[in-house]
């Protein structure tokens, strides 16, 4: 398999194929709507919420905010994480546009 070229796509679509890709997992979804269900930040109840071991919790965590789709703040031994509000406007937006792009009508398939 070739290497991905991703400087013939824009910007815009890289960006939004990288948010897509590190939402891509179940439990980062799973993660995500904990964190937009209690619109706080969240510093560790996740690993008895959701069942995973607290590595596997820490590596999804990592995956998100590498992504810039959480931030995390240090607050004594507990790290603390919430929705990174200006990339969650740009991917609503993006993706909002993406799928508005499709008009319907007769399939041509």
């Amino acid at each position: 398999m070739g290497l991905t070229k991703t400087e013939i796509f824009t910007d815009e679509q890289n960006q939004l194929a990288t948010w897509l890709k590190a939402m891509a997992h179940p439990a980062r979804i799973a993660i995500l709507q904990r964190i937009l269900i209690s619109n706080t930040c969240i510093c560790g109840d996740l690993v008895e919420e959701l069942g995973l071991a607290q590595a596997t919790i820490s590596q999804h965590l990592k995956e998100l905010k590498n992504a810039g789709i959480i931030q995390g703040t240090i607050e004594g031994v507990s790290v603390c994480y919430c929705i990174n509000p200006k990339t969650w406007e740009l991917l609503e937006r993006q993706l909002g546009a993406f799928f508005a792009g499709y008009k319907g009508g007769k399939s041509c398939c």
